[in-house]
This record gives structure tokens, C-alpha cells and sequence, in this order.
């Protein structure tokens, strides 16, 4: 009997992976011509800063800023990619697909530098534990929240993991 609750967990996996991803030529081009108003942040699901290039689209700021940004898409649309592929895998309970677990390494979007709280729901660096060769996470069972590995409780519920 398989440990996975999924008949074939890379199967849906995949399935779910790309209802969610995101396409870098069409972040691009929404970041260059659409920038002003925002687009491209209501692209990546960041819509604080996309009501705010909104706001002010009547000035020349948000405009010059989203002609900027167009060079900073192609990454941006890859860590929100690399995210939303580890998010589908905690809560299916698998391994991240590709992600090789290498000394003082984690999942895109905890190198240090990166804004705190960016990524909510996911585990510091150190929660990260090599089985073979990729990394796994401990999701809770009943609020599905990511905690470290040698966790008891859960942060988020408070249920015990087991």
C-alpha cells in the first residue's frame, strides 16, 4: 500500500501545478504595457501593491516604475511559480518535484533578504529535512499549516502532528 493519499500524487501534482502557475512573456507584457494601472501585480496575486499603482495611475510614477519592473518579471513570475509548486506539495503531502535538497538551501522565497512574512504558511529554512534527495515538509493535518519537522504541535491550531 502506498503512503501517498493519491493514486498517482505527480500526476495531480502537475494537474493542480498548472491551474495555478504563471507565464513570464504574459507577466512581461502586462508589466510594460499595462504597468501604470497595476496589472502585473494583480498578475502575481500581490493586489496591495496593484490597488496602489491603481491609486495613483493618474501620475507618471506607477507608469516609469511598470516600465521598470517588465525586467524584474521573468524572476518574479518564477519564485511566485517555485511557491505556489511548494504550497500544492504540503498539502498533498509530497515532496517538491525537482527541488534537491543541497547544505544551507530551502525553497525559493527563503533566501535571506527576502521581506519577511512574504511567503506566510511556509517553515524557516531549517524545517526543511533531507529524505534521499528531496526536501519534505511536515503539513498539519487539520488546518494543513507548514511546520518544522521535529514539531509535536502544530503553530497554527494547535492540534498535535502525528
Amino acid at each position: 500500500m502506498s503512503s501517498f493519499a493519491y493514486p498517482n500524487p505527480q500526476a495531480v501534482f502537475q494537474q493542480q501545478y498548472e491551474s495555478v502557475r504563471r507565464n513570464e512573456v504574459i507577466g512581461v507584457l502586462l508589466a510594460l504595457f499595462l504597468g501604470g494601472f497595476g496589472v502585473h501585480h494583480f498578475y502575481l496575486r500581490r493586489v496591495g501593491l496593484g490597488i496602489l499603482y491603481l491609486v495613483f495611475s493618474w501620475t507618471p510614477i506607477p507608469w516609469v516604475l511598470g516600465f521598470l519592473e517588465c525586467f524584474f518579471m521573468p524572476g518574479r513570475v518564477r519564485e511566485f511559480n517555485a511557491i505556489a509548486a511548494a504550497h500544492l506539495a504540503t498539502a498533498m503531502g509530497i515532496p517538491v518535484p525537482g527541488y534537491v535538497v543541497m547544505p544551507d538551501w530551502a525553497v525559493p522565497g527563503f533566501a535571506p533578504g527576502f521581506a519577511p512574512g512574504f511567503a506566510t504558511g511556509f517553515a524557516p529554512a531549517s524545517a526543511y529535512a533531507s529524505s534521499g534527495s528531496q526536501a519534505t515538509l511536515v503539513a498539519c493535518g487539520q488546518c494543513r499549516q507548514v511546520n518544522s519537522v521535529g514539531a509535536r504541535y502544530c503553530g497554527g491550531c494547535g492540534s498535535q502532528i502525528g
